[in-house]
């Protein structure tokens, strides 16, 4: 069997993440992400669940990821994916935006898979770049444009939110993302935002596409990747994070980031040797 291989560089004068998949066939459970996606298919063919709808993904679909957005993908046919991605937190993302469109605002990206030859260009360099950690100059104008074509043809402003119990929904999130590290139940966070369990899983999951419980797993798997990144063990960011016991932090790590904790912590050891490392 193939074995699987993730190349990880972050770039601190972009400030942003490059990284690599190769060789899995493994399917990815409903799960989002904290910072904004730009990933691009390079050979395989996944099936994509986002935003309520299915696509298909083929090699030269380029895929935007909002922070938040829920999404969980499986594999079609018997060719292994080979796919590229880079994150860019919310914070980097709304400079960028008040730069490029002269306005103070996290964008939107509205389609969720597109197939544009101008854009896959310019990431596909970009990337490449980051991997080998050209010289800044060059770089930094290809980042620009990709950043610039992005916003330009597929951002939107963000529409009305329409889903119940808005107000408390956000309040949740806040709770959760403020207290991960604790032990934490439904009651307690029924107690803080004044809904009952029924009404908090109904309007949490129509808002969010997630539980509340999928989505303090995703918080706490965040943090996690954040102090394995500085070196930490397995089961002191298991600790940290609120995980019940390291078994079952390392089955769930496992499941949505494709690699065991320490396997994704000795690429960071790694790199600062080596600039990207292949396991």
């Amino acid at each position: 069997m193939k074995q699987t291989v993730r190349t990880a560089v972050y770039d601190e004068s972009l400030q942003i993440e490059a990284y690599r998949l190769q060789g899995t066939q493994r399917p990815f459970p409903n799960h989002f992400h904290g910072y904004y996606v730009i990933g691009l298919v390079e050979s395989g063919t996944r099936r994509l669940s986002c935003r309520q709808q299915t696509y298909l993904l083929r090699p030269g679909s380029l895929l935007l990821l909002n922070p938040g957005d829920s999404h969980a993908c499986t594999q079609c046919g018997p060719e292994m994916l080979d796919y590229k991605a880079c994150n860019l937190s919310p914070e980097r993302m709304e400079i960028l935006a008040e730069d490029i469109l002269g306005e103070k605002s996290r964008p939107r990206f509205s389609s969720v898979v597109i197939q544009d030859e101008d854009i896959t260009s310019a990431f596909r360099l970009l990337h490449k770049m980051i991997l080998e950690q050209t010289g800044t100059f060059e770089k930094e104008a290809y980042f620009l444009l990709l950043l610039t074509q992005l916003m330009r043809r597929y951002h939107h402003p963000l529409p009305p939110a329409l889903s119940d119990c808005r107000r408390e929904v956000e309040t949740a999130c806040t709770f959760m993302e403020e207290n991960f590290a604790q032990r934490l139940s439904l009651s307690q966070i029924c107690h803080q935002i004044g809904l009952s369990k029924s009404t908090l899983l109904r309007a949490f999951t129509k808002s969010k596409g997630v539980t509340p419980y999928h989505y303090l797993e995703n918080i706490r798997v965040e943090a996690a990747k954040k102090l394995l990144e500085q070196g930490i063990s397995p089961a002191e960011a298991a600790l940290r994070t609120g995980f019940s016991d390291q078994s079952h932090f390392t089955n769930y790590f496992s499941r949505f980031i494709g690699l065991s904790p320490g396997a994704y912590r000795d690429i960071f050891r790694e790199q600062a040797h080596k600039g990207g490392t292949n396991l």
